[in-house]
């Protein structure tokens, strides 16, 4: 087991077979952030015993793995357009709530100059797609109607 970087590297044996793996766990997170297999030692039976240089590469795995999971989950849960509309450009953003009792969504408009215009609440499974942000435009903001 090795500590460091906010990370701890720790070999387990692979309940799946005889070999061996390496759980990566984040500082204060429950859950390993990524589990991977890890080399057999010379007798084939213990495993490679784990270096510096080798949780070095670990960290960094792990760390580039949770930020392009984070990345993911941020473009999942906020998106945005801009469209042409009423004669004037207008940024439409949909940030999804991900509430576990009441999930739903807010559909922003932001002008040229990023002044909040307008903002609704909407069901979290709302599209956001240039004609339905060109339709709210034109419907002067009104909340759209629930699909």
């Amino acid at each position: 087991m090795w500590r460091g970087d906010g990370w701890t590297a720790k070999v387990i044996k692979n309940e799946d077979d005889d070999g061996w793996a390496v759980a990566m766990i984040k500082d204060g997170e429950p859950e390993p952030a990524l589990i991977g297999p890890w080399t057999m030692g010379r007798d084939k039976k213990n495993p490679k015993p784990l270096d510096g240089p080798a949780f070095s590469t670990l960290v960094k795995t792990a760390s580039e793995f949770v930020r392009r999971h984070e990345q993911q989950l941020h473009a999942s849960l906020h998106q945005s357009i801009t469209v042409t509309a009423q004669a004037a450009r207008i940024a439409v953003s949909l940030d999804i709530v991900p509430d576990d009792d009441n999930p739903h969504a807010l559909l922003s408009a932001h002008d040229d100059g990023g002044e909040l215009v307008a903002q609704v609440r909407v069901a979290a499974s709302f599209k956001l797609n240039r004609s339905s942000a060109i339709a709210w435009v034109e419907a002067d903001f009104a909340r759209p109607a629930s699909r």
